[in-house]
């Protein structure tokens, strides 16, 4: 152990958060607290100071907060993120001499023993701090060192004054401190990063017409559809030009029929690759002019990339170094045993040339960003090295901090974790496969109540254009709707791949299977988007509610509650100030009504105990009046198959009692 000055004696460990010994940093939002704790302790009975060190990875200057100490030698502190970018934060320590010297000091008074050496001791102490300070403050230390030297009741009162005890602390002799050796990072993204609602469509499937290619313009006219659903995020899969060779047709057969468009993410064909537009959509020109007509409707776009190519992009001709070729002197295509993807070739990372291949995929998001994309959906990031990533997206970053990046890795736990520590914003999860109550708060209490929340934030998708999981699958429209709700509340973050889910298409290529007959994947779709069994309407109230109250725009303050029925599951969410509390209670079951006795934690929705509550449901209008932690709940799943509650706390009157009797 090397220290830079012996005289050191803090020591300084178990700081939180720290991930990966302080490898990767943690995430926030603007706004948004950062709440760092730390084991500090020294040898003997000296007392301890210590601050919390943040600032702008650009700012030349540390800012300072005082550190609080909790209990068995644990300190915290907080201090909030104000712009996108990176910060920095670290924690420093010292032997305080000053505060071993007055609570010395009050012990002695106490015992009636003479203080005068003691006095003098603290005279010399302040008189120190005073040739730290300057202006006003070592005026005034030095006019209470001079009342220490002469002692009685005055400097007593003097020494143990709180104002004395804040000069000194703030002039502080720092020259032993011990500082902690890493400066730990946040990066900070803007809102959206923390709270969006995704939908997903095809563009290629907006015509009017059925049979005809739908284009950008085309595209257009579902923006007002999107937005009155409350989106805010509109997902788009590739719009690149689509390969010919091996092109996959309909229900993903390897032989494409007469007219099958092929799966968008077989990239590349003689009109371009990752920067071209696919003809039969448009120009670039239009889709610059979609991008704007989505943000008058309040949309965002975000934009499908996938590090893959068709047999034909010109990549393939130009770029030959970047594949993997075999010995028949054909390239390696995309497997998954038995599966074979012979229309997607992937890229050679191990390629001799693969910085210039790292160049030019960082270019293919720059260029996007050129024509207004400021959200991407990166496909199968697990399959491209984690190197890559760490580099590129801090490259972006550093150029284009407003940038938000959802991994869509559905893989092992550890790796989905490591793309989120690497950089990307967002991460699909395994919400799609949590059904069962003991699933849902297991995963949900592991996303949200461990150090896993300060790096991950969760998108949950109840369905995507490759995923028609089981559930949606036997569970009819109830499941649609509890799914909407679980995904919609449990996460602050989520999507749904659309017109599909609103329209409750559930029908597998076969059973035992989560793939969609007639996947959209492969041919284009003419979707009655008015149709009157829509759940449109409903998933656009769900929205609403999400807009308006501001505990469900996070996924800090989650929290389950017992209910005595495994079919059915209630949690809570709150603001920090519990000004707004959000209960909710789902059926689990999309065939039968479910009813239960809930156990609230009342403490944790800011509840009294002794006084009846009052809960509105949002969804239905319907007002209750409860009274302590064990209330009642019945749930029709072929009705609304949840609750959405917001709490209200306290009654004031007695006409608050009437009306919600």
């Amino acid at each position: 152990m090397r220290l830079e000055d012996g005289r050191q004696r803090a020591v300084i460990e178990g700081v939180y958060p720290e991930i990966d010994c302080g490898q990767f940093p943690i995430k926030r939002t603007t706004g948004e607290k950062v709440v760092v704790e730390a084991d500090i302790f020294t040898d003997g009975h000296d007392a301890l100071s210590a601050l919390l060190l943040y600032r702008r990875e650009d700012a030349p200057e540390w800012c300072e907060t005082p550190m609080t100490f909790l209990v068995n030698d644990r300190w915290r502190a907080e201090f909030t993120v104000g712009e996108i970018g990176r910060y920095c934060y670290t924690v420093m320590a010292w032997v305080d001499h000053f505060k071993t010297w007055a609570g010395d000091l009050a012990k002695r008074i106490q015992a009636g023993q003479d203080v005068t050496v003691e006095l003098e001791i603290g005279a010399r102490m302040v008189d120190e701090a005073s040739q730290r300070a300057s202006g006003a403050d070592a005026a005034a230390l030095k006019t209470v060192a001079e009342t220490l030297h002469h002692g009685g009741d005055t400097a007593i009162a003097a020494a143990l004054s709180p104002e004395l005890s804040d000069l000194m602390f703030r002039y502080a002799d720092r020259s032993c401190a011990t500082t902690y050796g890493k400066e730990l990072a946040v990066v900070v993204d803007r809102e959206r990063a923390r709270f969006s609602a995704w939908y997903e469509l095809f563009p290629r499937s907006t015509a009017k017409d059925a049979g005809r290619h739908g284009t950008f313009r085309d595209a257009e006219e579902r923006l007002p559809y999107v937005a009155a659903m409350g989106f805010d995020v509109l997902y788009l899969p590739p719009i690149h030009p689509i390969g010919v060779t091996k092109r996959k047709g309909r229900n993903n057969t390897l032989v494409a029929g007469p007219g099958d468009p092929g799966s968008p993410w077989a990239i590349g064909n003689k009109a371009g690759g990752h920067k071209a537009v696919n003809p039969e959509l448009g120009t670039l020109e239009d889709f610059r002019r979609f991008v704007q007509r989505a943000n008058e409707y309040g949309l965002e776009v975000a934009l499908d990339i996938a590090f893959q190519t068709s047999p034909d992009h010109p990549y393939v001709e130009k770029h030959p170094e970047w594949f993997r070729w075999r010995p028949d002197n054909t390239v390696q295509y995309a497997e998954n045993p038995p599966k074979k993807y012979e229309d997607i070739y992937p890229f050679n990372f191990e390629s001799e040339k693969w910085r210039e291949l790292w160049e030019e995929l960082k270019s293919v998001f720059t260029f996007w960003i050129e024509q207004g994309v400021k959200i991407f959906r990166v496909d199968n990031p697990h399959t491209k090295p984690f190197a890559f990533w760490e580099w590129c997206i801090s490259e972006i970053k550093q150029q284009y901090p407003e940038v938000i990046f959802l991994s869509e890795a559905f893989t092992r736990p550890k790796v989905m974790y490591r793309l989120a520590k690497l950089g990307f914003t967002q991460s699909y999860t395994y919400f799609t496969w949590r059904n069962t109550k003991w699933e849902l708060q297991e995963y949900l209490t592991e996303l949200t109540q461990t150090q896993v929340r300060e790096f991950f934030r969760p998108n949950f998708w109840p369905n995507t254009p490759d995923i028609l999981p089981e559930a949606l699958q036997i569970g009819g429209r109830p499941a649609f709707m509890s799914r909407l709700v679980l995904a919609a509340t449990l996460a602050a973050n989520y999507g749904i791949y659309g017109p599909a889910f609103e329209l409750c298409v559930n029908e597998p290529t076969m059973r035992g299977k989560e793939e969609y007959l007639y996947s959209e994947k492969y041919e284009i779709k003419h979707w009655d988007v008015d149709r009157p069994d829509s759940l449109s309407r409903f998933i656009g109230q769900v929205n609403q509610i999400r807009r308006e109250n501001p505990a469900l725009q996070s996924n800090l303050r989650l929290r389950f509650h017992g209910v005595d029925n495994d079919y059915l599951i209630c949690y809570s969410k709150t603001t920090e100030d519990l000004s707004n509390v959000i209960l909710v209670v789902v059926n689990l079951d999309p065939h039968y009504t479910q009813s239960g006795w809930v156990n609230l934690a009342l403490d944790q929705l800011g509840v009294d105990h002794e006084h009846p509550f009052q809960i509105h449901d949002l969804l239905t209008g319907e007002r209750y009046l409860w009274n302590g932690s064990r209330n009642y709940v019945e749930l029709n799943p072929h009705a609304i198959p949840a609750h959405i509650f917001r709490v209200r706390r306290h009654l004031r009157t007695e006409q608050d009692f009437e009306y919600y009797m």
